[in-house]
C-alpha cells in the first residue's frame, strides 16, 4: 500500500481530469502522465534539488513518460531549471496533458 498510494493520491487529486475519460485505457494513460508531472514536482522540492539550485548548480529535472503501448518516451512539456519556475512549469505541463491520454 505505501508504495501505491502516491498513484492514488494523484488519482484524487486530478479526479475531474480523469472523470471525464471513459476510455479505460486513456484513463490510465493519463494518470500515468499526471503521475509523472507529480513526481517532477516532488523530485524538485526535495532538499538534494533544491540544495544544487541554491549553490547556482547548473540541473534541470525533466518529465518523460515511456508508453509501453508503442515503446515510444515522450517529453510531458515539464523542465525545471530552478525553484522559482516551478509552479510555472508545473501548471504549463498540466495544460500539455492530452485528451486521448497519449494515445494516438
Amino acid at each position: 500500500d505505501n508504495w501505491l498510494r502516491h498513484i492514488g493520491d494523484v488519482a484524487n487529486k486530478h479526479e475531474a481530469r480523469l472523470a471525464g475519460l471513459e476510455d479505460p485505457q486513456r484513463r490510465h494513460a493519463r494518470l500515468c502522465e499526471l503521475n509523472v508531472i507529480e513526481q517532477v514536482l516532488n523530485v524538485c522540492q526535495s532538499t538534494v534539488v533544491e540544495d544544487a539550485w541554491a549553490r547556482g548548480q547548473p540541473l534541470t529535472v525533466h518529465g518523460w513518460i515511456y508508453g509501453l503501448d508503442d515503446g515510444l518516451v515522450r517529453e510531458l512539456g515539464i523542465g525545471v531549471t530552478g525553484h522559482g519556475r516551478l509552479q510555472e512549469a508545473y501548471e504549463a505541463a498540466l495544460g500539455t496533458v492530452t485528451d486521448n491520454g497519449g494515445l494516438p
